[in-house]
Protein backbone atom coordinates (compact mmCIF):
# COMPACT_ATOMS: atom_id res chain seq x y z
CA UNK A 1 0.00 0.00 0.00
CA UNK A 2 0.71 3.52 -0.59
CA UNK A 3 1.04 5.26 3.09
CA UNK A 4 0.97 8.63 3.47
CA UNK A 5 -0.09 11.25 6.61
CA UNK A 6 -3.46 12.24 6.61
CA UNK A 7 -4.03 15.76 6.15
CA UNK A 8 -7.99 15.58 5.98
CA UNK A 9 -11.16 14.85 4.50
CA UNK A 10 -13.59 15.52 1.54
CA UNK A 11 -17.08 14.32 1.69
CA UNK A 12 -16.01 12.06 4.37
CA UNK A 13 -13.44 10.28 3.16
CA UNK A 14 -10.30 10.45 4.40
CA UNK A 15 -7.05 11.70 2.10
CA UNK A 16 -3.29 11.13 3.15
CA UNK A 17 0.07 12.90 1.31
CA UNK A 18 2.84 10.65 0.67
CA UNK A 19 6.15 12.64 1.61
CA UNK A 20 6.80 11.86 -2.40
CA UNK A 21 4.42 14.98 -2.80
CA UNK A 22 7.02 17.40 -1.23
CA UNK A 23 9.54 16.37 -3.64
CA UNK A 24 6.91 16.25 -6.76
CA UNK A 25 5.67 19.69 -5.55
CA UNK A 26 9.46 21.30 -5.26
CA UNK A 27 10.67 19.45 -9.04
CA UNK A 28 7.26 21.32 -10.62
CA UNK A 29 7.80 24.62 -9.11
CA UNK A 30 10.99 24.56 -10.00
CA UNK A 31 10.18 23.53 -13.53
CA UNK A 32 7.52 26.32 -14.18
CA UNK A 33 9.88 29.11 -12.40
CA UNK A 34 13.02 28.60 -13.95
CA UNK A 35 12.10 27.34 -17.54
CA UNK A 36 7.97 27.49 -18.56
CA UNK A 37 7.37 30.20 -16.75
CA UNK A 38 10.40 32.73 -18.02
CA UNK A 39 9.92 31.45 -21.45
CA UNK A 40 6.05 32.05 -21.77
CA UNK A 41 5.99 35.60 -19.44
CA UNK A 42 9.16 37.27 -19.70
CA UNK A 43 9.67 40.26 -18.06
CA UNK A 44 8.56 39.16 -14.32
CA UNK A 45 10.53 38.91 -11.24
CA UNK A 46 11.89 35.65 -9.83
CA UNK A 47 10.03 35.70 -6.47
CA UNK A 48 6.79 35.98 -8.96
CA UNK A 49 7.74 33.07 -11.25
CA UNK A 50 8.20 30.87 -8.11
CA UNK A 51 5.21 32.20 -6.65
CA UNK A 52 2.86 31.27 -9.65
CA UNK A 53 5.29 27.80 -10.24
CA UNK A 54 3.92 26.55 -6.52
CA UNK A 55 0.37 28.00 -7.28
CA UNK A 56 0.05 25.98 -10.23
CA UNK A 57 1.86 22.59 -8.49
CA UNK A 58 -0.49 22.71 -5.91
CA UNK A 59 -3.76 23.33 -8.43
CA UNK A 60 -2.35 20.23 -10.10
CA UNK A 61 -2.78 18.17 -6.92
CA UNK A 62 -5.86 19.58 -6.59
CA UNK A 63 -6.95 18.59 -9.72
CA UNK A 64 -5.61 15.08 -8.79
CA UNK A 65 -7.94 15.01 -5.53
CA UNK A 66 -10.93 15.83 -7.70
CA UNK A 67 -10.19 13.02 -10.40
CA UNK A 68 -9.89 10.62 -7.61
CA UNK A 69 -12.83 11.87 -5.33
CA UNK A 70 -14.77 11.22 -8.74
CA UNK A 71 -14.15 7.46 -8.38
CA UNK A 72 -14.38 7.36 -4.70
CA UNK A 73 -18.34 9.32 -5.19
CA UNK A 74 -19.11 7.43 -7.62
CA UNK A 75 -18.41 4.28 -5.77
CA UNK A 76 -19.76 5.40 -2.76
CA UNK A 77 -22.86 5.77 -4.40
CA UNK A 78 -23.19 2.39 -6.19
CA UNK A 79 -23.35 0.85 -2.94
CA UNK A 80 -19.03 -0.07 -2.55
CA UNK A 81 -16.83 1.03 0.26
CA UNK A 82 -14.31 3.86 0.25
CA UNK A 83 -11.20 3.47 2.54
CA UNK A 84 -9.20 6.88 1.91
CA UNK A 85 -8.02 8.91 -0.84
CA UNK A 86 -3.82 8.76 -1.52
CA UNK A 87 -1.73 11.47 -3.29
CA UNK A 88 1.63 10.62 -3.69
CA UNK A 89 4.52 11.39 -6.50
CA UNK A 90 2.97 9.24 -9.77
CA UNK A 91 -0.59 10.71 -8.71
CA UNK A 92 -3.40 9.72 -6.63
CA UNK A 93 -5.39 6.48 -5.62
CA UNK A 94 -8.25 6.18 -4.67
CA UNK A 95 -8.68 2.83 -2.43
CA UNK A 96 -11.93 1.02 -2.41
CA UNK A 97 -12.67 -1.98 -0.01
CA UNK A 98 -15.09 -3.56 -2.69
CA UNK A 99 -14.72 -4.44 -6.49
CA UNK A 100 -17.91 -3.21 -8.12
CA UNK A 101 -20.77 -5.79 -8.85
CA UNK A 102 -21.15 -5.96 -12.15
CA UNK A 103 -19.37 -4.67 -15.61
CA UNK A 104 -21.36 -1.26 -15.83
CA UNK A 105 -20.78 -0.12 -12.40
CA UNK A 106 -16.91 -0.93 -13.36
CA UNK A 107 -17.35 1.23 -16.37
CA UNK A 108 -18.94 4.01 -14.49
CA UNK A 109 -16.19 4.33 -11.42
CA UNK A 110 -13.55 3.81 -13.65
CA UNK A 111 -14.96 6.89 -16.74
CA UNK A 112 -15.79 9.27 -13.77
CA UNK A 113 -11.85 10.15 -13.20
CA UNK A 114 -10.79 11.08 -16.85
CA UNK A 115 -14.33 12.60 -17.04
CA UNK A 116 -13.73 15.36 -14.37
CA UNK A 117 -9.76 15.80 -15.64
CA UNK A 118 -11.23 16.50 -18.97
CA UNK A 119 -13.81 19.05 -17.35
CA UNK A 120 -10.93 20.53 -15.36
CA UNK A 121 -8.76 20.80 -18.41
CA UNK A 122 -11.98 22.82 -20.49
CA UNK A 123 -12.33 25.22 -17.35
CA UNK A 124 -8.68 25.95 -16.99
CA UNK A 125 -8.52 26.46 -21.08
CA UNK A 126 -11.16 28.98 -20.76
CA UNK A 127 -10.12 31.05 -18.38
CA UNK A 128 -6.77 31.75 -19.75
CA UNK A 129 -9.10 32.44 -23.20
CA UNK A 130 -10.79 34.83 -20.43
CA UNK A 131 -8.02 36.08 -19.08
CA UNK A 132 -6.00 36.67 -22.55
CA UNK A 133 -8.66 38.42 -23.98
CA UNK A 134 -9.31 40.95 -20.93
CA UNK A 135 -5.53 42.05 -20.92
CA UNK A 136 -4.72 39.56 -17.42
CA UNK A 137 -1.54 39.06 -16.52
CA UNK A 138 0.65 37.00 -18.29
CA UNK A 139 1.26 34.67 -15.92
CA UNK A 140 -1.69 34.35 -14.66
CA UNK A 141 -2.36 33.24 -18.98
CA UNK A 142 0.81 31.03 -18.64
CA UNK A 143 -0.53 29.06 -15.44
CA UNK A 144 -4.21 28.56 -16.47
CA UNK A 145 -2.42 27.46 -20.11
CA UNK A 146 -0.12 24.80 -18.34
CA UNK A 147 -3.46 23.42 -16.51
CA UNK A 148 -5.72 22.82 -19.54
CA UNK A 149 -2.65 21.15 -20.54
CA UNK A 150 -1.49 18.82 -18.11
CA UNK A 151 -5.80 17.79 -17.41
CA UNK A 152 -5.88 17.20 -20.42
CA UNK A 153 -3.06 15.19 -20.68
CA UNK A 154 -4.07 13.25 -17.53
CA UNK A 155 -6.98 12.16 -19.00
CA UNK A 156 -5.61 11.01 -22.23
CA UNK A 157 -2.57 9.51 -20.17
CA UNK A 158 -5.10 7.42 -17.82
CA UNK A 159 -7.59 6.32 -20.74
CA UNK A 160 -5.23 4.23 -22.58
CA UNK A 161 -5.73 0.54 -22.05
CA UNK A 162 -4.05 -1.19 -19.17
CA UNK A 163 -4.59 -1.92 -16.16
CA UNK A 164 -4.29 -0.10 -13.27
CA UNK A 165 -4.74 2.89 -15.34
CA UNK A 166 -9.19 4.18 -16.07
CA UNK A 167 -8.54 2.81 -19.40
CA UNK A 168 -7.77 -0.63 -17.72
CA UNK A 169 -10.71 -0.54 -16.20
CA UNK A 170 -12.84 0.19 -18.80
CA UNK A 171 -11.29 -3.10 -20.79
CA UNK A 172 -12.06 -4.81 -17.79
CA UNK A 173 -15.67 -3.85 -18.07
CA UNK A 174 -15.82 -4.30 -21.59
CA UNK A 175 -14.07 -7.93 -21.31
CA UNK A 176 -15.84 -8.98 -18.43
CA UNK A 177 -19.46 -7.85 -19.95
CA UNK A 178 -18.73 -10.03 -23.17
CA UNK A 179 -17.31 -13.15 -21.39
CA UNK A 180 -19.03 -12.68 -18.45
CA UNK A 181 -15.93 -14.20 -16.43
CA UNK A 182 -14.37 -11.49 -14.37
CA UNK A 183 -11.12 -13.38 -13.70
CA UNK A 184 -10.26 -13.89 -17.09
CA UNK A 185 -11.09 -9.87 -17.60
CA UNK A 186 -9.11 -8.61 -15.13
CA UNK A 187 -6.46 -10.90 -16.65
CA UNK A 188 -6.95 -9.44 -19.66
CA UNK A 189 -6.82 -6.37 -18.82
CA UNK A 190 -3.61 -6.68 -16.32
CA UNK A 191 -1.91 -8.45 -19.46
CA UNK A 192 -2.76 -5.14 -21.95
CA UNK A 193 -0.98 -3.10 -18.74
CA UNK A 194 2.69 -4.74 -18.41
CA UNK A 195 2.76 -4.59 -22.28
CA UNK A 196 2.03 -1.00 -21.88
CA UNK A 197 4.65 -0.81 -18.84
CA UNK A 198 6.85 -2.43 -20.85
CA UNK A 199 6.37 -0.02 -23.76
CA UNK A 200 6.99 2.80 -21.96
CA UNK A 201 10.03 1.80 -19.92
CA UNK A 202 11.17 0.93 -23.40
CA UNK A 203 10.98 4.41 -25.19
CA UNK A 204 11.83 6.44 -22.01
CA UNK A 205 15.26 4.19 -22.23
CA UNK A 206 15.61 4.67 -25.39
CA UNK A 207 15.41 8.59 -24.87
CA UNK A 208 17.69 8.66 -22.67
CA UNK A 209 20.18 6.29 -24.49
CA UNK A 210 19.66 7.92 -27.98
CA UNK A 211 18.65 11.28 -27.67
CA UNK A 212 20.36 12.17 -23.93
CA UNK A 213 17.08 13.00 -22.52
CA UNK A 214 16.66 12.61 -19.24
CA UNK A 215 13.29 13.04 -18.84
CA UNK A 216 12.98 9.63 -20.45
CA UNK A 217 13.76 8.47 -17.08
CA UNK A 218 9.86 9.60 -15.92
CA UNK A 219 9.08 7.51 -18.18
CA UNK A 220 10.59 4.41 -17.42
CA UNK A 221 9.72 4.98 -13.59
CA UNK A 222 5.55 5.67 -14.92
CA UNK A 223 6.62 2.13 -17.30
CA UNK A 224 7.99 0.24 -14.51
CA UNK A 225 4.66 0.85 -12.04
CA UNK A 226 1.77 -0.01 -14.39
CA UNK A 227 4.48 -3.02 -15.24
CA UNK A 228 4.50 -3.91 -11.53
CA UNK A 229 0.75 -3.15 -10.61
CA UNK A 230 -0.86 -5.04 -13.69
CA UNK A 231 1.05 -8.43 -12.64
CA UNK A 232 -0.06 -7.83 -9.24
CA UNK A 233 -3.82 -7.46 -10.40
CA UNK A 234 -3.29 -10.47 -12.57
CA UNK A 235 -1.74 -12.27 -9.56
CA UNK A 236 -4.59 -10.93 -7.40
CA UNK A 237 -7.05 -12.31 -9.43
CA UNK A 238 -5.99 -15.96 -9.24
CA UNK A 239 -4.67 -16.04 -6.10
CA UNK A 240 -8.53 -14.82 -5.73
CA UNK A 241 -9.90 -17.74 -7.58
CA UNK A 242 -7.24 -20.13 -5.74
CA UNK A 243 -8.85 -18.73 -2.36
CA UNK A 244 -12.54 -19.26 -2.98
CA UNK A 245 -14.74 -20.64 -0.58
CA UNK A 246 -11.55 -20.77 1.63
CA UNK A 247 -12.31 -19.44 5.17
CA UNK A 248 -9.65 -17.31 7.41
CA UNK A 249 -10.00 -19.91 10.37
CA UNK A 250 -8.57 -22.26 7.79
CA UNK A 251 -5.74 -20.87 7.21
CA UNK A 252 -4.93 -18.60 10.13
CA UNK A 253 -1.55 -19.64 12.46
CA UNK A 254 -3.89 -19.57 15.52
CA UNK A 255 -2.75 -18.34 19.16
CA UNK A 256 -0.31 -15.77 17.90
CA UNK A 257 2.67 -14.94 20.45
CA UNK A 258 1.69 -11.62 21.87
CA UNK A 259 3.14 -8.29 23.48
CA UNK A 260 1.83 -6.96 26.76
CA UNK A 261 1.33 -3.15 25.90
CA UNK A 262 2.94 -1.97 28.94
CA UNK A 263 6.56 -3.65 28.10
CA UNK A 264 8.62 -1.24 27.10
CA UNK A 265 11.35 -1.77 23.82
CA UNK A 266 14.15 -2.81 26.12
CA UNK A 267 12.39 -5.85 27.91
CA UNK A 268 10.94 -6.54 24.54
CA UNK A 269 14.66 -7.05 23.00
CA UNK A 270 15.34 -8.76 26.37
CA UNK A 271 12.17 -11.35 26.13
CA UNK A 272 10.48 -11.87 23.20
CA UNK A 273 12.89 -10.99 20.67
CA UNK A 274 15.31 -13.63 21.72
CA UNK A 275 12.63 -16.34 22.53
CA UNK A 276 10.43 -15.78 19.44
CA UNK A 277 11.68 -15.42 15.50
CA UNK A 278 8.45 -13.27 14.64
CA UNK A 279 8.67 -10.24 12.67
CA UNK A 280 5.34 -9.38 14.44
CA UNK A 281 3.76 -9.39 17.61
CA UNK A 282 0.03 -8.56 18.08
CA UNK A 283 0.02 -5.86 20.95
CA UNK A 284 -2.13 -6.73 23.64
CA UNK A 285 -3.51 -4.14 26.75
CA UNK A 286 -4.15 -5.47 30.60
CA UNK A 287 -8.22 -6.66 30.21
CA UNK A 288 -6.75 -8.58 26.73
CA UNK A 289 -7.56 -6.25 24.11
CA UNK A 290 -5.84 -6.21 20.92
CA UNK A 291 -4.05 -2.04 21.08
CA UNK A 292 -2.18 -2.78 17.87
CA UNK A 293 0.97 -4.79 15.78
CA UNK A 294 3.99 -4.36 16.71
CA UNK A 295 6.92 -4.84 14.03
CA UNK A 296 10.19 -5.78 15.06
CA UNK A 297 11.51 -2.58 13.00
CA UNK A 298 9.47 -0.15 14.85
CA UNK A 299 11.57 -0.77 17.51
CA UNK A 300 14.83 0.33 15.80
CA UNK A 301 13.35 3.77 15.25
CA UNK A 302 14.13 4.18 19.21
CA UNK A 303 17.66 5.79 20.75
CA UNK A 304 19.43 3.32 22.50
CA UNK A 305 19.41 5.66 25.70
CA UNK A 306 14.95 5.75 25.78
CA UNK A 307 14.53 1.79 24.96
CA UNK A 308 13.96 1.12 29.06
CA UNK A 309 11.40 4.50 28.84
CA UNK A 310 9.34 3.66 25.83
CA UNK A 311 6.48 1.31 26.10
CA UNK A 312 5.58 -1.36 22.72
CA UNK A 313 2.39 0.39 22.78
CA UNK A 314 3.92 3.67 21.65
CA UNK A 315 5.80 2.48 18.74
CA UNK A 316 3.44 -0.31 17.73
CA UNK A 317 0.49 0.38 14.59
CA UNK A 318 -2.64 1.53 16.19
CA UNK A 319 -4.72 -1.26 15.89
CA UNK A 320 -7.60 0.58 13.85
CA UNK A 321 -5.04 0.70 11.08
CA UNK A 322 -4.41 -3.25 11.33
CA UNK A 323 -6.89 -5.31 9.06
CA UNK A 324 -8.81 -7.32 11.28
CA UNK A 325 -11.11 -10.42 11.03
CA UNK A 326 -13.18 -13.14 11.88
CA UNK A 327 -12.66 -16.49 11.47
CA UNK A 328 -15.57 -17.46 9.56
CA UNK A 329 -15.52 -14.75 6.96
CA UNK A 330 -14.10 -15.47 3.47
CA UNK A 331 -10.42 -15.60 3.22
CA UNK A 332 -10.58 -13.49 -0.31
CA UNK A 333 -13.05 -10.31 1.40
CA UNK A 334 -10.43 -10.04 3.82
CA UNK A 335 -7.54 -9.54 1.46
CA UNK A 336 -9.00 -6.18 0.03
CA UNK A 337 -8.48 -5.30 3.79
CA UNK A 338 -5.01 -6.42 3.39
CA UNK A 339 -4.46 -4.47 0.51
CA UNK A 340 -5.30 -1.02 2.10
CA UNK A 341 -3.75 -1.49 5.26
CA UNK A 342 0.25 -0.53 6.13
CA UNK A 343 0.60 -3.86 7.85
CA UNK A 344 0.61 -7.29 5.90
CA UNK A 345 -0.76 -8.98 8.87
CA UNK A 346 -4.29 -9.64 9.22
CA UNK A 347 -5.47 -10.29 13.24
CA UNK A 348 -8.17 -12.61 13.69
CA UNK A 349 -10.39 -11.96 16.22
CA UNK A 350 -13.80 -13.26 17.70
CA UNK A 351 -15.82 -11.77 19.94
CA UNK A 352 -13.21 -9.67 21.08
CA UNK A 353 -10.88 -12.20 21.59
CA UNK A 354 -7.42 -12.61 19.31
CA UNK A 355 -7.56 -16.09 17.84
CA UNK A 356 -5.41 -16.15 15.36
CA UNK A 357 -2.73 -14.33 12.57
CA UNK A 358 -3.16 -14.63 9.14
CA UNK A 359 0.54 -13.95 7.63
CA UNK A 360 1.68 -13.37 3.48
CA UNK A 361 3.01 -17.20 4.24
CA UNK A 362 -0.01 -18.23 5.13
CA UNK A 363 -1.79 -16.71 2.28
CA UNK A 364 0.54 -18.18 0.08
CA UNK A 365 0.46 -21.50 1.30
CA UNK A 366 -3.46 -21.35 1.23
CA UNK A 367 -3.02 -20.62 -2.58
CA UNK A 368 -0.86 -23.52 -3.11
CA UNK A 369 -3.33 -26.05 -1.70
CA UNK A 370 -6.25 -24.22 -3.52
CA UNK A 371 -4.51 -24.93 -6.73
CA UNK A 372 -3.39 -28.15 -5.92
CA UNK A 373 -7.54 -29.11 -4.80
CA UNK A 374 -8.24 -26.98 -7.92
CA UNK A 375 -10.67 -24.95 -6.16
CA UNK A 376 -13.67 -23.84 -8.59
CA UNK A 377 -14.05 -20.13 -9.42
CA UNK A 378 -16.77 -18.73 -6.62
CA UNK A 379 -19.67 -16.75 -8.59
CA UNK A 380 -18.61 -13.66 -9.50
CA UNK A 381 -20.25 -11.62 -6.92
CA UNK A 382 -18.92 -13.68 -4.26
CA UNK A 383 -15.33 -13.15 -5.46
CA UNK A 384 -14.20 -8.95 -4.23
CA UNK A 385 -10.81 -8.32 -5.08
CA UNK A 386 -8.85 -5.37 -3.75
CA UNK A 387 -9.98 -2.62 -6.18
CA UNK A 388 -7.29 0.27 -6.04
CA UNK A 389 -8.22 2.76 -8.27
CA UNK A 390 -4.57 4.55 -9.60
CA UNK A 391 -4.23 7.65 -11.34
CA UNK A 392 -0.88 8.52 -12.60
CA UNK A 393 0.15 12.07 -13.30
CA UNK A 394 2.32 12.00 -16.23
CA UNK A 395 3.99 15.38 -15.64
CA UNK A 396 7.22 16.70 -17.35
Amino acid sequence: MIDGVRVGAVAGIPVRVHWSVALLAWLLSWGLATVLLPEQAPGAAPAAYWAAGLLAALALFGSLLAHELAHALVARRAGMRVEQITLWLLGGVAHLHDDAPDPRTEARVAGSGPLVSIVLAAVAGAGALALQATGGAALLVTVATWLAGINAALAVFNLLPGAPLDGGRLLRAWLWRRTGDRERATVGAGRAGRVLGLGLVAVGAAEVVAQGDLGGLWRVLLGWFLHSAAQGEITGARTARRLAGVRVGEVMTPDPVTVPSWLTVAGFFGDHAQRHRHATFPVVAFDGTVDGLLAVTDTLRVPAALRDRTRVRAIATPIARVPTARSDELLVDVLARQRVAPSRRVLVIDDGRLVGIVAPGDLARAAVLGEVRGAAPAPAADRPRPADRESVAAGR
